[in-house]
């Protein structure tokens, strides 16, 4: 799993999060073809469902942005192969407009309990009101997208745990997975998944007001990440000081309570 332990807030909040990367940061992760996640990314893109532009974009733009980025990163591969996203990275993308705040162009596979086919064209405080404990987030709106659209580089992380191993978790293809009722620490354990996303922007180049979003999607097996003691500590901590609203929102609220005790058992 690769993700900092300082990604995982004790005591828990919704913020922004954003951290400047260096020019010379690696933002984009190739995908292994014979991954899980290859499989599922290949699923929705042979189904069509993956791309989604706005009639005023031109929907070439983000993807000569994407091949520009991979280039600068050094990763090999012909233009064809850099322009099929699905099949090339783990990360999933979209490209928003930093001086109208809106999302104009998706390519998105493995989305977290959304439907992008209903973001699109959205407001970026659109496409947060649905997020509990959301203050933080909108208040900082107008300053986000001037941090964003000054052509640096960001990074954030946000994660929860699941019941579900899969890295698509599209609502209508994939309706929420339900907790199981274990009776013992180690049932829940083997149940539960830490899915966490490292999302980063970068620069549309001769566009200045566009940026690329990044999604990539990483999901562990709870059992291996209780391996590590601190792991362990840090996301009972978490877990416990979320707000019933966050809890909801996450589907954690009738589980957490026994979560945090299996964890606890850890350290």
């Amino acid at each position: 799993m690769d993700l900092p332990l300082h990604a995982i807030p004790v005591p828990f909040r919704m913020q922004p999060g954003l951290l400047r990367l260096g020019p010379k940061a690696r933002i984009l992760t190739p995908l292994d073809p014979a991954s899980a996640l290859a499989g599922e990314k290949r699923a929705v893109a042979d189904a069509g469902l993956s791309r989604w532009c706005t009639t005023d974009l031109d929907p070439e733009l983000p993807v000569y942005a994407i091949g520009r980025r991979a280039a600068a990163e050094g990763l090999t591969g012909s233009e064809d192969e850099m322009a099929r996203l699905e099949d090339a990275f783990e990360d999933d993308f979209a490209l928003i407009d930093t001086a109208t705040g809106d999302l104009k162009w998706m390519s998105v596979c493995t989305p977290s309990h959304w439907a992008p086919e209903e973001k699109l064209g959205l407001h970026f405080t659109q496409l947060h009101a649905p997020v509990a404990d959301n203050h933080a987030i909108l208040a900082a709106t107008k300053g986000l997208m001037a941090l964003i659209g000054r052509g640096d580089l960001w990074e954030r992380h946000v994660w929860t745990l699941s019941p579900s191993p899969r890295y698509d978790q599209h609502p209508y293809r994939q309706p929420r997975a339900a907790w199981p009722e274990p009776t013992d620490t180690a049932a829940l354990l083997a149940a539960a998944y830490l899915r966490a996303e490292r999302q980063c922007f970068f620069p549309v180049p001769q566009a200045a007001t566009l940026a690329i979003f990044t999604i990539r999607v990483m999901i562990e097996p709870l059992k291996t990440t209780v391996q590590r003691p601190h792991w362990a500590h840090r996301l009972s901590g978490s877990l416990a000081s979320m707000s019933p609203a966050v809890l909801a929102y996450k589907g954690l609220d009738r589980v957490r309570d026994r979560l945090v005790q299996a964890l606890r058992s850890y350290f």
